[in-house]
């Protein structure tokens, strides 16, 4: 990971509570097309504060959510108790060899450093386990969030192509795709804490912030209707097989 990713990553620590209150979930089909028929032993990767965590759980699956940042764990650990949250990195698990049916990344697989991140899931996953990685993307195909997407930047899975890489590892199954539509209803406070959320907003020094949040407010005013203003989604999934 290079230095601007990096320091970009870290950011999240000083905006855990901003991304608990904001930051949607996950279709709760997304969540099974990825791991399949519960109950499994599934990891949740660089799990935040457990949005997709919490869906794994209610999906009837064993979870394990490994984070490495330990002011996302204490949101993860209050919202989500019913997991078992350990400290940890994508490329380095403190998980046994084979211990998990399927290891999924909610909105970070972006964030890995790939060789040693897919080495070390393989290592973790159990023969035919899944890999699997989701991200929430805004629809800009909506006018309103283009807009947004002016102000803050637009979001995605990067610049990198996962399908090379899980290619070029030779530990995985061609990679299947999938997505899926939906809304999250947003009122003034929580858009403005789901911009704040954004590494892109969250690692700003606050005097080049501030134009931005009130940049989004003044749009929220423009935009929103009586019940608050629904944020359109397209979440997009990947899964391999561990060969």
């Amino acid at each position: 990971m290079n230095e601007e990713r990096a320091r970009r990553a870290v950011s999240f620590s000083a905006v855990a509570e901003a991304y608990e209150r904001a930051r949607p979930e996950y279709p709760e089909a997304a969540a099974a097309w990825l791991t399949g028929e519960p109950p499994r032993d599934v990891v949740d990767l660089a799990a935040g504060t457990g949005k997709l965590t919490r869906v794994l759980v209610r999906l009837g699956h064993r979870v394990t959510a490994v984070e490495p940042l330990p002011e996302m764990l204490d949101q993860l650990r209050a919202a989500v108790p019913e997991a078992e949250p350990v400290i940890g990195r994508a490329e380095s698990m403190p998980l046994a060899d084979g211990f998990a049916d399927a290891v999924v990344a909610g909105q970070a697989y972006h964030w890995f450093d790939p060789d040693p991140a897919l080495v070390e899931i393989a290592r973790v996953l159990r023969p035919g386990g899944t890999l699997g990685a989701i991200w929430n993307m805004r629809d800009e195909s909506v006018d309103w969030v283009a807009r947004l997407s002016e102000a803050i930047g637009s979001e995605g899975q990067g610049e990198r192509e996962p399908e090379d890489e899980v290619a070029a590892s030779g530990l995985y199954e061609p990679l299947e795709e999938a997505e899926f539509r939906w809304e999250q209803q947003l009122d003034r406070a929580r858009l403005r804490d789901l911009v704040l959320s954004r590494s892109y907003c969250a690692s700003l020094p606050p005097e080049e912030r501030e134009p931005v949040l009130a940049a989004v407010e003044a749009l929220y005013d423009e935009a929103a209707g009586p019940e608050g203003l629904p944020m359109p989604y397209v979440t997009y999934c990947f899964r391999a097989r561990k060969r």
